[in-house]
């Protein structure tokens, strides 16, 4: 493969159960366990990360007829502890998705459905990993 498909994000421990992810271009984001603090937890993060794949696919397919005047994605599973150890069960999306009236907004609205479907069986590498359970490697690296 080339280094142009890798993806890769660095992680930095900024408190107590607290982190910073960067990624290659400099973006940040914060998450830790949902205690006191509004950072995302991981599971809401890949809840989110599920979430806004799809709607990106969505509306990168419905945007070249009309642009939305709604447009918002909710995202929930439930968590649970088994045989398996901690996992998601349940994940759901719904769509909420609206056009301005006309022929491009109709036109758009036609391809809501073959969209998100598109973006479930194919499109989004999120939703696609998770769905066909791709192995993780773990490894130390000491100091």
């Amino acid at each position: 493969m080339t280094d142009d498909m890798l993806r890769s994000v660095e992680l930095t421990r900024i408190g107590p159960a607290r982190f910073k992810a960067t990624n290659a271009r400099g973006g940040e984001t914060f998450f830790g366990t949902g205690g006191e603090d509004p950072d995302f937890t991981p599971v809401e993060l890949l809840l989110a990360a599920i979430a806004g794949c799809s709607a990106l696919d969505v509306e990168a397919i419905t945007h070249k007829r009309a642009s939305s005047t709604t447009f918002d994605v909710h995202a929930e599973g439930h968590k649970v502890r088994d045989a398996d150890g901690n996992h998601l069960t349940g994940i759901r999306l719904s769509f909420d998705v609206d056009f301005p009236e006309g022929p491009e907004g109709d036109a758009a609205r036609d391809r809501v459905q073959a969209a998100i479907e598109m973006s479930r069986d194919r499109l989004c590498t999120v939703s696609r990993t998770v769905q066909l359970g791709a192995g993780i490697d773990y490894e130390t690296v000491s100091r």
